[in-house]
């Protein structure tokens, strides 16, 4: 697959592609022995994906990377992956637990409607 196909398949720009590559975060991009183009295989799509699901809920670019050096050196380094991917679950439910309480004190306020009488000016 080529960086064009790659992009049409999941809707980023060759730039960020090429962007994603220098960063470390796609590991096993092989190159055309005759015009030194990248290659892609159809699993990239899929790990583009992945990578994208792990941005968009706060995984940093460095753990991404690191992520990714693990994942290019197979199926041994899956215990150390499990264990970054549990931990960062973590996280993610910390958060959303902290944004529905967010959230409950929004939907709270709601129902009250104006603020609360002790918040108004005292006349006198």
């Amino acid at each position: 697959m080529t960086i064009a196909e790659l992009a049409q398949e999941t809707g980023l720009s060759k730039h960020t592609l090429r962007y994603y590559e220098r960063m470390g975060l796609v590991p096993l991009v092989q190159r055309d022995p005759s015009s030194g183009h990248r290659r892609y295989s159809p699993g990239h799509a899929g790990w583009i994906s992945f990578l994208r699901n792990l941005r968009a809920c706060g995984m940093s670019i460095r753990d991404m990377r690191a992520y990714a050096r693990l994942a290019a050196k197979g199926d041994s380094t899956w215990p150390a992956r499990q264990a970054m991917l549990a931990s960062h679950r973590t996280r993610v439910v910390e958060a959303i637990a902290t944004l529905q309480k967010h959230r409950g004190m929004l939907d709270q306020k709601l129902r009250a409607g104006c603020p609360p009488g002790d918040l108004r000016p005292h006349k006198g």
